[in-house]
Parts: C-alpha cells; sequence; structure tokens
C-alpha cells in the first residue's frame, strides 16, 4: 500500500478530475456569460415590476377614495347633514366639502365620471344625504394604457360604496 500524501499519485488523479487543481477561478467570458444573464432577465422582469406597482397604486387610490366616500356617508347619517365630495376631472383631485382637497396621484387619473350633478365649468359632485342614501353614480380611475380600470359606484338608495374593477357592468 503506497502511502497517501501531498505528493500521492491517488489524490493527484482525484483532483485533477474534481476539483480542477489548474483553475483557480472563473475565466472573464464566465463573467460576462453570467452579466449578460442578469442584464437579460432584468430587461425582461423590470417592466412587469413597474406595470404591477402602478397598478397597485390605481387600486389603492380607488380604495381611499371609497374610504372618503364611506366616510362622508356615516358622517351625514351621524350629524343630520348634506355632505358633499366635488370631483375636478381636470386637476385630477377631489374635495370633501368644504374641509379638504385631495389630489390623486401622478400614476391613477379620473378616467370618467357617471351620475352626481354638475357644479360649475367641469366639476361633478356627489351629496350624501341623512337618511343613507346618495347620488347615485360612479368614478373610473386608471393608469397607463392597458391597466385595469376601477369603477367606485355609489348606490343611489342604500348609499352602498363599492370599488369594481373592469369594465362597466
Amino acid at each position: 500500500m503506497s502511502p497517501v500524501g501531498k505528493d500521492s499519485p491517488e489524490l493527484h488523479t482525484f483532483h485533477s478530475r474534481f476539483c480542477l487543481l489548474n483553475e483557480t477561478g472563473f475565466s472573464l467570458i464566465e463573467l460576462l456569460a453570467v452579466l449578460l444573464l442578469i442584464g437579460l432577465s432584468s430587461i425582461i422582469v423590470l417592466p412587469s415590476i413597474d406595470r404591477v406597482l402602478q397598478e397597485r397604486d390605481v387600486r389603492r387610490s380607488a380604495r381611499e377614495l371609497a374610504a372618503v366616500a364611506r366616510s362622508l356617508r356615516y358622517r351625514a347619517l351621524s350629524n343630520g347633514t348634506v355632505e358633499r365630495l366635488i370631483f375636478n376631472p381636470a386637476e385630477n383631485s377631489y374635495q370633501v366639502y368644504p374641509d379638504k382637497t385631495a389630489v390623486l396621484s401622478a400614476e391613477s387619473k379620473i378616467t370618467g365620471i357617471d351620475g352626481g350633478e354638475p357644479v360649475g365649468e367641469g366639476l361633478r359632485q356627489f351629496l350624501f344625504f341623512p337618511n343613507g342614501s346618495v347620488l347615485a353614480g360612479e368614478i373610473g380611475l386608471s393608469g397607463r394604457e392597458g391597466s385595469p380600470v376601477y369603477f367606485i359606484r355609489f348606490d343611489p338608495l342604500t348609499g352602498k360604496v363599492a370599488v369594481l374593477q373592469g369594465n362597466r357592468q
């Protein structure tokens, strides 16, 4: 039996087959290939991530707007007063009369308003009554072209505020 040491033939054969003694790292071509793969995958993935983030922003804006409308309905019921929610599509904003004005994010756009009543030039308002009802209508929010549209609907009899995604139904 031959001794197994640093210079033994068995150890040398094992190292040359499995450990690749002659290579001390990665070659430049291998590193460039990995960088190329990372670059190509980021080109494919980043637009999808951007689209998802933009859709999330539109959905968040729709939910926030619905929360404001529900709050106004509750305030009308509890205070016994008529509450107003005024939309200005030209400025991409809404106003909780008379308290505050909120501008939607740059990613979210008011794409349409059906119902409510006109007030001034280009403005529409929705009234929330003390009996829990509201002026019927629908506000559409969307992002870039091709992104989903969210609708905030006001049920005239029950005063229910619903957020729906997709086409009008």
